[in-house]
């Protein structure tokens, strides 16, 4: 019997979610801590306002909108900064041979460059492709990584030695995730800038095959030329045209869902109904431990490998 699982990442060094409560969190991101809105954290928080101010370095202040950068009808926010603030630093991540570098930034959608929370599907990434690497296949493994953002899990996957295909509408994200794949001592991702959707339709087509596929969609996004993307009218076509671009024989899965009010069960009966049941897979919800031992929900997972 499968079970619904609460993950969440247990080597990040750099990255510590300290507090959270009153809609908001605050995290550390290397030597730099920050309060943002968190719409999940309902409860009191653990410190003091005071407390929060005082071991701040920046806040950001939405001025309209749920979730910046994933809803449609929103204006961008800003970030009330103290002087020792800078507007870009870098951090580590390291997990067995992997080891990357995220530089990060203040954007106006209140993000930083890197969602800390997926670094256990990075793992899976890795530790997926490595086992494909010592078995009989000859050649190298593909990996089409959609929504692709600055790219934490393109890096993951280049890392363990994969042909990677990163996907995402928004140039100056991938030019950004180009600095990282940099940053990060790696070379060779293929960049795409292009809706997700249309590209995956043209390699249906095209019937090419991929050992590993990555999906993390937004609720709501634009593509380069005004494409519109709204997470449930979509997600089922997406996820039954990834199911005919992974290779049935040598492939991995790692979905992820981050919306409002969606349960773990959404992913796990997209891809019953087009992959099948499928021995092994995992699924369940992200979260993190704050200070006070409380896990803030930060979406839902699901994965399986086919080895």
């Amino acid at each position: 019997m499968i079970t619904m699982q609460v993950i969440y990442p247990a080597e990040w060094k750099e990255y510590e979610l300290i507090d959270s409560g009153n809609q908001e969190k605050l995290e550390r991101f290397g030597n730099y801590i920050l309060i943002r809105p968190e719409p999940q954290a309902v409860w009191k928080k653990g410190m003091s306002e005071e407390e929060w101010e005082g071991h701040s370095h920046a806040k950001y202040r939405r001025r309209k909108g749920v979730d910046p950068g994933k809803q449609e009808g929103f204006d961008q926010g800003e970030w009330i900064r103290k002087k020792s603030m800078p507007d870009q630093w870098m951090i580590h991540y390291n997990h067995t041979g992997m080891k990357l570098r995220f530089r990060l930034g203040l954007t106006s959608f209140g993000h930083t460059g890197v969602f800390p929370e997926q670094a256990d599907n990075w793992n899976y990434i890795y530790d997926c492709i490595n086992q494909s690497a010592v078995s009989s296949r000859q050649s190298a493994v593909k990996v089409l990584n959609l929504f692709a953002y600055t790219g934490g899990a393109s890096l993951a996957a280049k890392a363990a030695g994969a042909d990677v295909v990163h996907v995402d509408s928004v140039k100056t994200v991938v030019t950004w995730a180009r600095e990282m794949m940099e940053s990060s001592g790696l070379k060779d991702i293929r960049w795409v800038v292009e809706d997700a959707l249309k590209f995956v339709r043209r390699e249906v087509k095209r019937e090419n095959k991929y050992q590993g596929i990555i999906l993390d969609p937004p609720a709501y996004g634009r593509g380069p030329e005004g494409e519109k993307w709204i997470l449930q009218d979509s997600i089922n076509e997406l996820t039954e045209l990834c199911s005919k671009l992974l290779d049935p024989n040598h492939g991995f899965f790692v979905f992820s869902l981050y919306s409002m009010g969606f349960s773990a069960l959404i992913g796990d009966n997209l891809v019953k109904t087009h992959f099948g049941d499928i021995p092994g897979k995992e699924f369940g919800e992200i979260s993190f431990k704050d200070r006070s031992g409380r896990r803030l929900p930060l979406g839902t997972f699901l994965r399986f490998n086919n080895k």
